[in-house]
C-alpha cells in the first residue's frame, strides 16, 4: 500500500528538469518585454504629484483646499483612479493650476513617452508628431 494519501496525485517527469531532447536547438531568451504605453490617469496624476512636491505641499493640505478626500486624491496621484474632470478641476486649482493647464502638461508628457513607446515598438517605421490635443469622450 502507498503512503500518499488518496487526494494527492503523484508526478513523475518526462526528462530531468533543463535537459533537452538530443539533437533539439540550444533554448534562447525570452525576449525582452515590451514597453507599455502610457495610460493617461497614469500621466495626469503623475503631473499632480509633481507639482504638489515642487510647491513642497503636503497631500492633506491639497485634499483640504480641493475639497476632495485625502485617500482619494492620493489614488489619483498614483495613477489608481480615473478621476473626473470636476476632481481633476479642483486639484488643479488647489495647485494654482487651470484644469488646460494640467491637461496641457499631461499632454506634453505623453507625448514624449509616446515617442519612446513607438520607437521601441516599431523600429523604422515612420512616427507622427502630433502639436495639438485630441480627447474624445
Amino acid at each position: 500500500m502507498s503512503n500518499q494519501l488518496p487526494n494527492e496525485a503523484r508526478v513523475i517527469p518526462l526528462r530531468p528538469h533543463g535537459a533537452r531532447p538530443s539533437g533539439a536547438p540550444p533554448r534562447q531568451a525570452p525576449p525582452a518585454p515590451a514597453a507599455k504605453e502610457p495610460l493617461w490617469r497614469d500621466l495626469v496624476g503623475d503631473v499632480l504629484r509633481r507639482e504638489r512636491l515642487a510647491q513642497e505641499r503636503t497631500l492633506k493640505d491639497v485634499a483640504d483646499e480641493a475639497r476632495i478626500s485625502m485617500p482619494y486624491l492620493s489614488e489619483v496621484e498614483r495613477g489608481r483612479k480615473e478621476a473626473s474632470s470636476e476632481v481633476l478641476a479642483a486639484a488643479a486649482h488647489a495647485l494654482g493650476l487651470g484644469l488646460g493647464d494640467l491637461l496641457t502638461r499631461a499632454q506634453g508628457e505623453l507625448t514624449r513617452v509616446a515617442s519612446r513607446y513607438a520607437a521601441g515598438s516599431r523600429r523604422g517605421a515612420a512616427t507622427s508628431s502630433h502639436d495639438g490635443m485630441c480627447l474624445a469622450a
